[in-house]
């Protein structure tokens, strides 16, 4: 982590923006920043989170790293729970009405939220609140001041509404309450900045006019992009299994990200760590001029993220354990290990990867096999058929692609 109480006004709005995908307005930032040091009163920096999908993986942390740089700053960092707004379902994005969660759902997958992101963001300099301590508190005329503050047709200006208006399909009115209810959030919490995703700009944009509205200094907004998969190309999602989970075994996290290409790296650094531009920049340097190998570099990104994930001992083993594996093609030290009783038939191979969890399905195993991408003992094997003598006591080792091993033993 840089030594951010030392930076400069313009090297914090720097730091800030490493990544960022957009800033409204620089100029307010750094405005706020000068009057935060001048005052000793820190700005207050709000991200709110509808907990729907809890499993986390390194796309969901790039705004919780963003949160964090602001602490490394000294502000007050509010991690904001939408329990209330959850219930009517954020339209982002989404071409139907959206099904509205229980209460049930969003208090279960709340806490499931807080436990991970603690990971990321100091768990004592970090305020946690849920937004239906004011939303569910206003009164029928509350609500109907809040709707006066805006119009109609500013909110079907909103590109999904549009599109959906266009297609004759139903926006259903509590939909459009939605930006209204997270926009009050920020009034609701005095919020100096909001960060959000990219495709949160209009409900960011509300609430900085809704601040306006009720009297309030407009809060300056910070979105940050989509993070690219480990195929460089596509975003970050289990659907398209091009990523990596913050549970994710270290091994199967160093693994992962040693595959990456060199310039999806520099994106990693960018979006996934506490490295500073000119840190990054030199980094860039060093790495075209040849003064620091690629490889190098990216055993350095791994290590840091897997510290953040797991431990400082865990990175480390998985740094020598990758070394010995796949630059010494040797095996790992630590495998899984399945036991077979000795039988007269054999065990088909293929079943056996589905049942070891190598890999997902049937289908996933067949097609590995008659790539070549599995190999037993050492040897390939393209028989989608092929069986496991199980007729006397044995070991085989099981490799599949480059980073998954199984030790299968015959008693």
């Amino acid at each position: 982590m840089p030594k951010t109480s030392k930076l400069k006004v313009e090297e914090q709005v720097a730091y800030l923006a490493k990544g960022a995908e957009e800033i409204i307005r620089p100029e307010e930032l750094e405005a706020k920043l000068r009057r935060s040091a001048e005052t000793g009163k820190p700005l207050i920096v709000k991200t709110g989170f509808d907990p729907t999908a809890p499993d986390i993986h390194l796309g969901h942390t790039v705004l919780l790293r963003k949160m964090k740089h602001f602490q490394d700053l000294g502000h007050k960092v509010i991690f904001l729970i939408g329990d209330f707004t959850g219930m009517i379902g954020d339209p982002s994005g989404q071409s139907v009405t959206r099904t509205a969660m229980t209460r049930e759902e969003v208090e279960a997958n709340a806490e499931t939220y807080k436990k991970q992101v603690f990971k990321i963001l100091d768990g004592e300099k970090t305020v946690v609140e849920f937004n239906s301590r004011w939303l569910s508190q206003m009164k029928g005329e509350d609500w109907l001041a809040l709707c006066s503050k805006y119009t109609v047709a500013r909110m079907l200006e909103r590109d999904d509404f549009a599109q959906r208006m266009k297609d004759r399909k139903p926006v259903a009115i509590h939909e459009l309450l939605y930006p209204l209810a997270q926009g009050y959030d920020s009034v609701a919490l005095e919020a100096d900045l909001e960060l959000g995703g990219r495709d949160q700009k209009f409900n960011l944009l509300v609430g900085r006019e809704l601040q306006r509205a009720y009297g309030l200094e407009a809060q300056v907004i910070l979105t940050m992009p989509l993070l690219e998969g480990l195929d460089g190309v596509q975003k970050m999602s289990k659907s398209l299994n091009n990523y990596v989970g913050i549970y994710d075994a270290p091994g199967e996290m160093f693994g992962k990200l040693m595959s990456i290409s060199d310039d999806l790296m520099f994106r990693y650094y960018e979006l996934l760590t506490d490295k500073t531009p000119a840190e990054i920049d030199q980094l860039r340097k060093d790495t075209a001029s040849g003064k620091t190998h690629p490889m190098e570099a990216k055993v350095e990104l791994a290590t840091r993220i897997i510290k953040d994930f797991h431990s400082s001992a865990d990175a480390r083993h998985a740094a020598e354990e990758f070394s010995r594996v796949f630059r010494s093609r040797n095996e790992p030290t630590r495998m899984d290990v399945k036991e077979l009783k000795r039988s007269a038939r054999g065990v088909r191979l293929a079943k056996l990867l589905v049942d070891s969890l190598l890999v997902s399905s049937n289908a996933e195993a067949q097609r590995l096999i008659k790539h070549g991408s599995v190999t037993v003992n050492h040897e390939k094997t393209t028989d989608v058929k092929a069986d496991l003598d199980c007729s006397k006591a044995r070991e085989y080792i099981l490799k599949v692609g480059k980073r998954r091993f199984l030790k299968v033993v015959v008693n």
